[in-house]
């Protein structure tokens, strides 16, 4: 065809959108507001009623964003959106621990200042994350929001893919892309297998009001049933991240408000003061996931659709959003090339470009959880020392303080704080 706009109008016939997302959290939202901006149609499949979720108070969730994640929500219009709701993370301390002990005298230290970017990274609840999203994709031209619909049926064929919803709709698109979550249905649908095990851990997560300011320092106490991350929020506020044995987190979370907080407060330590809760608790199984592909002909999975990482270093949402950088790069520079956005050879350049650091990144973070969540003495003092040793080499922490911002190795053009 000699006239590519007539030809893109013609395509476009075919298909509702260019892109059907299937799973509208934080991931699809993000990804489908990076396709808009690079001219292609989007059409998001959430499950959930989104004014309902925009409109809860803490529900748990909040979110270390590394500085990459802040400059791509920068770049889609998000972040002056939450900025004012973010708390800056200035510092990151390190230590083993025992409940009542206090912690070991080797830590290490993260400060921002070493790396000369600014903050290391922001907290943010999701609440305020996901209504920004909500009303970016709203108020974007070429994307459909399609609330509380569920897939039931997916087609792929050598010219499209279509779902049918279980209204009875049916959407038709170039390409779906599961941005669906751990339990997927996209890649079940699909025939992809995955790989992972569980920890024996659940982690137990709510928001805790404090005494003394936190001065936006973020603490990972290494405990023998799991670690405890203790993450700043804006004001006298923390979140954190409780992960134990899951018959005794079943016991904890049956107890009563005070008696939570009796069971936290040992192993929180008292250099905040006080302690009381300043929001709902709750419990999320934890576990390693991992698709066996990220990509089929005319399909590909984002986040923890494809690939569900333990919480110890903050970093799913992060490895959700640099999911989304590459392949939203990969597919509109494909459009802008006139190849088919969903052949296998242009999905393969993403799944090339991610795959390897998701899954070393995940294996990482399992070793940590599994060096550090025991008591024998002998790994206790050869990773206290191994902690001290690391805190001594600055060269290798800012290596380390520059991995967790997002911000070593090929970054996509997002990434980077730049448009495609």
């Amino acid at each position: 065809m000699d006239n590519p706009a007539i030809g893109r109008i013609l395509r476009d016939m075919a298909y509702d959108s260019d892109i059907l997302i299937v799973g509208g959290g934080l991931n699809g939202p993000a990804l489908a507001l990076a396709l808009a901006q690079g001219g292609l149609t989007v059409t998001v499949i959430d499950a959930r009623p989104a004014p309902t979720r925009a409109e809860k108070g803490f529900d748990g969730r909040a979110y270390a964003l590394a500085i990459a994640s802040k400059r791509l929500l920068t770049v889609l219009g998000v972040w002056p959106q939450v900025a004012a709701y973010s708390q800056p993370i200035l510092k990151i301390k390190a230590s083993d621990g025992l409940a009542g002990q206090g912690a070991a005298p080797f830590f290490l230290t993260f400060d921002a200042a070493e790396i000369e970017e600014g903050p290391m990274g922001f907290m943010l609840e999701d609440r305020f994350l996901y209504s920004a999203f909500l009303d970016a994709m709203t108020t974007t031209p070429g994307i459909t929001l399609l609330s509380g619909e569920t897939v039931t049926q997916q087609e792929t064929t050598s010219n499209g893919a279509s779902v049918t919803l279980a209204s009875g709709r049916r959407m038709s698109g170039r390409l779906i892309v599961g941005c669906d979550g751990r339990g997927s249905g996209t890649a079940t649908r699909a025939g992809i297998r995955r790989h992972g095990w569980g920890y024996g851990q659940t982690a137990l997560v709510t928001a805790i009001a404090h005494d003394l300011p936190h001065h936006g320092i973020a603490h990972q106490f290494f405990m023998p049933e799991g670690p405890l991350a203790i993450l700043p929020l804006p004001g006298n506020v923390s979140s954190i991240v409780w992960s134990e044995r899951d018959d005794i987190a079943r016991q904890i979370q049956a107890l009563s408000d005070d008696e939570y907080l009796a069971a936290l407060r040992p192993r929180f330590g008292d250099f905040l003061g006080e302690i009381r809760l300043a929001g709902e608790r709750f419990t999320y199984p934890l576990s390693l996931s991992l698709a066996e592909k990220f990509v089929l002909p005319r399909l590909a999975l984002v986040g923890d659709a494809a690939h569900g990482v333990h919480p110890i270093a903050g970093q799913g949402l992060n490895l959700g959003l640099r999911d989304v950088a590459a392949l939203a790069e990969v597919l509109v520079e494909a459009s802008r090339r006139g190849e088919d956005i969903g052949a296998i050879d242009v999905l393969e350049r993403y799944q090339v470009w991610r795959r390897f650091d998701s899954t070393i990144l995940a294996l990482g973070m399992d070793t940590v959880n599994r060096l550090f969540s025991n008591d024998n003495p002998f790994l206790r003092a050869g990773r206290d020392i191994g902690l001290g040793l690391v805190n001594a080499m600055p060269s290798l922490r800012r290596g380390f303080i520059r991995q967790a911002a997002g911000l070593a190795g090929d970054l996509p053009r997002l990434l980077a704080g730049q448009a495609i």
